[in-house]
């Protein structure tokens, strides 16, 4: 059985000062569970807008009237608040498990060894897009849904979700210079795809301003739009991301690229050959409920297969420290 050490009130005060240096010192994270802090920190980032897409479809937004309370007098939703209550603390109650996946990540990121400051910067990026769209959350609650600030609060939750992928990616790589997979042309067309999608999630989200869900039973402003004309806007959006992923595919197959770029892009066509599915079914339809959540957890996945067609276009080595002259010539000279 192994003893724990003592701790000192030197010991102590450095842990306040600086906790995360602190932990560092004295826990070492192997690669894999870096990776999977991060993981957990995406998957997050993805369940909030899955929980957050329920709070808009059961009618929920205005569960709890106010924020930072859920009701002028209680921090809590009571039972008085009945089912509409429970949604909405409950999507705010699951901001605290994002944080400390975040939080999670940020720590062992900080502790790897070596130190990689890019992976613990990518963390805290995490960490305050959070807080700011806790923020922006409660001003949604606080302005009854208005639908411009919805719009600001999923996008938000996009670049969230963004930054959590990359951190991702780059636990699986090293921090050594950048080297492209793949010619300057075929990188031109993904960011083009990058800027479609972009523009794909915008005008989703126009979509549901101007849409029938408007988040809660009460009159809700929504955006001054035909409906219907900005969904068929953002099917053509959805289309040209099909077509230019498909167009990346053939071209990815011409130039004989490596294989992650290929699969990447494979896998980027079949969620949206999915997504595709789903969307149309729930349009003629007329907008069930359960869809339009899957519809939601699919834009997700789109904006993650997206980002890892962009990262599969480069690797990173691992980076390496070169030795002194006399000390890289005891090591070669020195007997194995």
């Amino acid at each position: 059985m192994v003893g724990v050490p003592n701790v000192t009130r030197a010991d102590a005060l450095a842990a306040l000062r600086n906790p995360l240096a602190f932990i560092a010192t004295r826990w070492t994270p192997r690669p894999r569970t870096v990776r999977r802090a991060a993981l957990a920190a995406l998957v997050m980032s993805v369940v909030i807008v899955v929980t957050g897409g329920a709070v808009r479809l059961t009618g929920s937004g205005l569960g709890c009237p106010t924020w930072p309370k859920c009701t002028d007098d209680s921090l809590t939703a009571t039972g008085a608040m009945g089912f509409h209550g429970a949604i909405e603390f409950g999507n705010r109650m699951l901001t605290y498990v994002l944080c400390a996946a975040v939080g999670w990540a940020i720590i062992a990121a900080r502790s790897q060894k070596p130190y990689r400051r890019s992976l613990t910067r990518l963390g805290w990026a995490q960490f305050w897009i959070v807080m700011s769209n806790a923020i922006l959350g409660g001003i949604v609650v606080l302005v009854g849904l208005n639908p411009y600030t919805v719009a600001a609060h999923f996008v938000a939750t996009s670049a969230l979700i963004a930054v959590a992928t990359v951190m991702w990616q780059r636990t699986r790589e090293g921090d050594g210079e950048s080297r492209p997979l793949v010619g300057g042309a075929v990188r031109q067309l993904v960011w083009f795809l990058v800027a479609a999608s972009v523009l794909l999630i915008l005008v989703g989200t126009v979509v549901t301003g101007a849409g029938p869900h408007a988040g809660d039973s009460s009159e809700v402003e929504r955006m001054p739009l035909d409906w219907e004309t900005v969904s068929k806007v953002h099917a053509v959006l959805a289309w040209i991301v099909v077509s230019l992923t498909f167009a990346l595919w053939f071209v990815l197959k011409a130039v004989d690229s490596p294989k992650d770029p290929l699969d990447r892009t494979r896998d980027l066509f079949l969620v949206l050959l999915a997504q595709g599915v789903v969307g149309y079914v729930q349009y003629f339809t007329n907008l069930p409920e359960a869809l339009v959540g899957v519809h939601m957890l699919g834009s997700a996945l789109v904006w993650i297969a997206v980002l890892r067609v962009l990262l599969a276009l480069r690797e990173r080595p691992e980076t390496t420290i070169e030795l002194p002259g006399p000390a890289a010539e005891a090591t070669v000279g020195s007997p194995s």
